[in-house]
């Protein structure tokens, strides 16, 4: 089940750069930061309410950001939504025929499991569904 909003990810090339407008311009500061080895980035985050901006910086070329980068250029990456049981969601889609990226939840920050959907199956939007690490017991 879709729970909130997690967080909106905008793709950088220079997280520092990124976090400097956010800071000067908006009055938003970083609240974490964090390398995710598992997807090839680093991520910095801005909490606003309930809702995160996950800045996300490619840690190398083979990065899916990176490529994301080269091909599209800064900003926009995608959303993501908080669900109960992520490997439950993503076998359900799989099996309702939805055009998965992840079929089974992969690591992402602050311990989470994360799983993307193809923008494909959205109307063009990448989705990305993650389950708190705290649910993940």
């Amino acid at each position: 089940m879709t729970k909130k909003i997690d967080h909106i990810a905008i793709a950088v090339r220079d997280i520092d750069a990124a976090a400097r407008f956010y800071r000067e311009q908006l009055g938003l500061e970083v609240t974490g930061r964090e390398s995710v080895p598992a997807r090839k980035v680093r991520v910095a985050f801005i909490q606003l309410g309930a809702t995160r901006i996950e800045l996300v910086q490619p840690d190398s070329p083979e990065s899916p950001i990176a490529k994301y980068l080269e091909k599209h250029g800064p900003g926009l990456h995608h959303i993501c939504f908080e669900v109960d049981d992520i490997a439950a969601e993503l076998g359900r889609m799989g099996s309702d025929g939805v055009k998965l990226i992840d079929s089974a939840p992969r690591p992402g920050a602050h311990g989470n499991l994360t799983g993307f959907i193809h923008p494909a199956a959205a109307d063009g939007v990448l989705i990305e569904l993650v389950q708190p690490a705290a649910k993940t017991d």
